[in-house]
């Protein structure tokens, strides 16, 4: 399956992305990276009324989290394997957008695609409600590192937010 950039371009704007692209160029082409961090971008289309949704996570570490979820049964993610089923449960498990009424919002999972050490997860959420009261889950891997950070960045019109996440602070509501 193939995805579309246009939708899905990832924008390393403001402190979080900063941080996080810091971060990133720091533990390129080594092993093991010292920090287990996750970032998301959630980008409103007006017209369709949807969050176009990229979460990029180190392979690694959600191999890790997939192998556990599999009982035990080793997980290695690859461009068009058969992993798709295992992906989209443990991300139905860890992310989710609710509305201010704190109805859960269903979202269609699209995919996924490698990158030399991370795998980008796609998915989309019809909304076509206010955003203002919504809240976010993004636990993604806060079961497996205590030190895990998933920073998630969301663009609703000309507005924008960076929104972190922490073992511990896994929920977050959605203000402006």
């Amino acid at each position: 399956m193939m995805f579309s950039k246009r939708f899905f371009k990832p924008v390393f704007s403001g402190i979080g992305g900063s941080c996080l692209l810091g971060l990133l160029v720091l533990t390129a082409g080594r092993p093991l990276h010292p920090v287990h961090t996750s970032i998301t971008q959630m980008q409103f289309n007006t017209a369709q009324k949807t969050f176009e949704v990229s979460i990029r996570v180190f392979t690694d570490d959600l191999e890790e989290a997939l192998t556990k979820e599999n009982n035990g049964q080793r997980v290695r993610l690859a461009d068009k394997d058969k992993n798709d089923p295992l992906v989209e449960r443990y991300l139905r498990k860890h992310f989710a957008l609710s509305n201010a009424r704190r109805q859960r919002k269903p979202y269609q999972y699209l995919g996924k695609e490698q990158e030399v050490d991370a795998t980008w997860i796609y998915v989309e959420i019809p909304y076509p409600e206010p955003v203002e009261g919504s809240q976010i889950q993004q636990s993604v891997l806060t079961d497996f590192f205590d030190d895990q950070v998933n920073l998630v960045n969301v663009t609703y019109g000309p507005q924008k937010k960076t929104v972190l996440f922490r073992k511990g602070a896994t929920l977050q509501e959605l203000s402006w």
